[in-house]
């Protein structure tokens, strides 16, 4: 008769111990913190109930120490859990932290700065000056659109302005105008994407800097530019009225002046020749006298005429041999005092660049105060050349006459201004007026040098360039 060995049972733990089993594997944080919690102290009080009661040794201590497996399970289940709790609290703290410190910098710069998700539209942030413009709350802006703050036509605008950042995913600057309760502003308005993990963008940043202030003031200029432009053209017109009327008086004056100077001339030749014999000496220089002073009327209303012409002449300009000018006029002043020897020094190539007529004008009048100051040296010599002073390159009339003092050297060229009396040298003031005039209106600039008894040099230029050999 054979006998069945006995097979003895695996014990199984008790049906408590499998629902806790269960409950962990399914609980929620929250709800694991607690049941590990209970299953530490429920094991342990299982466990001793388990190993003093049970009939079955064996069996009792085997569920004792899975009792206990489970508890100390349970605590080191429990510490993770706590440790994980900390840090993502701490996580929390710290990305608290850095969100009060992006608030802060934001709130505290003058520009708006917002940000809007790009899906949707609506706001994700926006600081204190966003808020105090538009008069709306960041708590009562958040998760609205452009459409629950703005008119319908703005909102579309600005609108479409973050749809092209995020489809072009670059910065782009755009003016944005909008009305808050300061009135209507006007913004260069930054905006550039924020993307994602996988590097899409999901919302649209914005840098709004008001430049209203900016925006009124250029308005202002361009008004007031408008208007001087205006007044310019009406002061313009008039000045070309007066320049008419000063040129028909000039012309006018020049003919009505003219006939009586030359009748006093004539009349004075008269008496000279038909009545000299009675007249005494006196008489005869009183005559000569008249017709000094009438030929220096004539020419004081040549050279005011001429001061009129530098004024108002168009200018034309052109290339100019000064060499060749300058020995055309120094030809004339010989031509007009034969007894005089003069020696000129003109460089050759030296060339301008100037109206023809105004610049042998100057020309002309700088030549003739030359020969006129060394009227009474045996060794006259006069130079016409080309210099660079102060990094500028100048023409200049140079002659070894009398000079002047340069502490009256500001009075040179205005009209009617002499350094030297009538009876030394004749003159009628005006001939430095009229090249300085010439050479204003060709944009350039003169000035003199003179020391008295060691002649005089006029350096002049004409804005466009002196050429030849300096």
């Amino acid at each position: 008769m054979s006998t069945t060995p006995a097979v003895s049972a695996q014990p199984r733990p008790p049906r408590g111990i499998a629902v806790l089993r269960q409950l962990l594997a399914r609980a929620a944080p929250a709800a694991l913190r607690r049941a590990l919690a209970a299953a530490v102290v429920a094991s342990s009080a299982l466990g001793c109930l388990l190993v003093f009661d049970h009939a079955d040794r064996s069996t009792a201590m085997l569920i004792a120490t899975q009792v206990a497996v489970l508890g100390g399970f349970g605590l080191y289940a429990l510490n993770v859990v706590r440790r994980a709790d900390r840090a993502r609290i701490e996580a929390q703290d710290e990305a608290a932290a850095s969100h009060n410190q992006l608030q802060k910098l934001i709130d505290n710069t003058g520009s708006n700065i917002y940000m809007k998700r790009v899906d949707n539209g609506q706001y994700l942030l926006v600081n204190k000056e966003w808020e105090r413009l538009f008069g709306v709350t960041r708590d009562h802006v958040i998760n609205l659109t452009d459409h629950g703050v703005f008119p319908a036509e703005l909102a579309d605008q600005l609108r479409q302005n973050d749809l092209r950042v995020a489809a072009g995913n670059k910065s782009v600057q755009y003016e944005e105008t909008a009305e808050g309760i300061d009135g209507e502003r006007t913004y260069i308005s930054v905006k550039f994407p924020v993307l994602d993990s996988a590097g899409d963008p999901y919302a649209v940043c914005g840098i709004s800097t008001d430049i209203t202030e900016r925006k009124r003031a250029e308005d202002e200029v361009r008004r007031l530019n408008a208007s001087l432009e205006t007044r310019v053209l009406q002061r313009t017109a008039e000045l070309e009225a007066s320049n008419k009327e000063l040129d028909a008086f000039a012309y006018s004056v020049s003919h009505d002046l003219r006939a009586p100077l030359r009748s006093l001339h004539g009349f004075s030749d008269a008496l000279l020749e038909d009545y000299g014999d009675v007249l005494d000496d006196d008489g005869k220089d009183y005559l000569h006298r008249l017709q000094r002073n009438v030929g220096r009327m004539g020419r004081m209303i040549d050279d005011l005429l001429s001061l009129s012409r530098a004024t108002r002449a168009d200018l034309e300009r052109r290339e100019i041999d000064l060499t060749a000018m300058s020995q055309d006029v120094m030809t004339e002043l010989r031509a007009a005092d034969p007894p005089r020897d003069v020696t000129l020094v003109v460089p050759d190539g030296l060339v301008a660049e100037a109206d023809p007529h105004l610049l042998r004008l100057a020309l002309q009048n700088l030549l003739a105060n030359a020969w006129k100051f060394t009227g009474k040296l045996t060794d006259a010599v006069i130079e016409v050349g080309q210099a660079v002073r102060s990094g500028e390159t100048f023409f200049f009339v140079r002659d070894n006459g009398v000079g002047f003092d340069m502490a009256y050297a500001d009075k040179l060229f205005d009209a009617f201004q002499r350094l030297h009396t009538t009876a030394d040298f004749q003159g009628t003031g005006i001939g430095l007026a009229i090249v300085a005039r010439v050479v204003r209106r060709h944009g350039g600039h003169i000035f003199a040098e003179a020391e008295v008894g060691h002649g005089a040099t006029f350096y002049f230029n004409l804005m466009s360039g002196a050429k030849g050999k300096p």
